[in-house]
């Protein structure tokens, strides 16, 4: 398959350096008028959160509540599309799952727009990120995710793109070529390694055959989940898009490969209580963590020209990162490599 082809370079907007600032003049006496201008009543009290995609923040209310107020990156999904993430909430919050819905202005809106920016508000919750070290807690979060997905199958998303080979592997692996972020040699190795790479993809989603896709999370990591007394609430679907149901089940493992795979038999165990799992999807599981990485430098270089990103990421695009995400593309392709040999359904040990 001709996956070292290279296609057009992204927009001047996207290159690490150059184009307009994403989150200029998002002061804090703009953000306090833009609530104010769609119905809220923010008393001053103003603390920012980490968020490096979006610029997310606490914000006090008169009535002594507080809330959470996120401003969507511009020109990174359509109003559509942040619709779209808005009501799988409200579908999920409806059937009383654990997660967050917007909270409507005085004219019903969730979705408001002031000077340029988009944004949305939220109650706020507590809680912690889980390191979930208990079987208990693993298979919990089992169900939970096959309830969201119970949801999620109902409808797809129609202005949401799939988690897939093209758009978290061909497409960022391409960007990442045009781009001109490393040397010649390093270059050279990316590029052969990256198509190796996207050869192993293709073919576990061969052997996992037709799958089924559906609304999810899609970025069910830990530090996606608050924990408290009452279990675990699920934040920020902010990445929700179509994928296979497996996407929300590998990213919460945790470990060496054995105690992933002891984990994996947790969660599973869990999911089934509610929902089907496919045991096909598991041929994906490697797959789709090299997609991830993939689209993970991609998504840095990217984002390049944010003021954030330099101070969080001060190591990108030094010779040393290249070399590392080439060895772990390597690690990978062992991995898929290994699966694919031993026809197993289970992660490759």
């Amino acid at each position: 398959m001709p996956f070292n082809r290279l296609e057009a370079a992204e927009d001047p907007k996207d290159h690490p350096e150059g184009g307009p600032v994403p989150f200029d003049g998002l002061t804090p006496d703009v953000i306090l008028s833009a609530l104010e201008a769609h119905g809220f009543e923010p008393d001053g009290r103003l603390l920012a959160l980490n968020s490096y995609e979006n610029r997310v923040f606490q914000v006090g209310l008169d009535s002594g509540e507080f809330i959470v107020t996120k401003f969507y990156r511009p020109e990174r999904w359509s109003d559509e599309a942040i619709q779209e993430e808005l009501e799988f909430l409200e579908e999920l919050a409806n059937d009383e799952l654990p997660v967050v819905k917007a909270l409507p202005n005085p004219a019903g809106e969730k979705l408001h727009h002031f000077g340029g920016f988009r944004f949305a508000s939220f109650p706020r919750r507590g809680g912690y990120a889980p390191e979930l070290n208990d079987p208990d807690d693993v298979e919990r979060m089992g169900r939970l995710m096959a309830r969201v997905h119970l949801i999620g199958a109902q409808k797809p998303y129609v202005h949401r793109p799939k988690i897939d080979i093209e758009s978290f592997g061909i497409e960022p692996r391409n960007a990442i070529l045009t781009l001109g972020l490393m040397g010649n040699e390093t270059l050279k190795n990316y590029e052969a390694i990256s198509s190796e790479a996207l050869i192993a993809i293709q073919q576990a989603y061969d052997q996992a055959g037709p799958i089924e896709a559906l609304r999810l999370h899609g970025d069910a990591y830990p530090g996606n989940v608050l924990w408290s007394t009452d279990g675990p609430l699920l934040v920020d679907f902010d990445d929700s898009r179509m994928g296979p149901a497996v996407q929300d089940l590998w990213m919460l493992l945790n470990g060496n490969r054995r105690e992933q795979q002891l984990d994996l038999d947790l969660l599973l165990e869990g999911y089934e209580t509610f929902r089907h799992f496919n045991g096909r999807e598991l041929h994906l599981v490697e797959a789709l963590r090299t997609l991830r990485l993939i689209h993970y430098a991609a998504w840095i270089s990217r984002r390049w020209n944010d003021p954030a990103f330099p101070k969080a990421f001060p190591w990108f695009g030094t010779t040393g990162y290249w070399e590392e995400r080439c060895r772990e593309l390597e690690e990978q392709i062992n991995a898929m490599q290994s699966h694919r040999h031993h026809g197993q359904d289970s992660l490759p040990s």
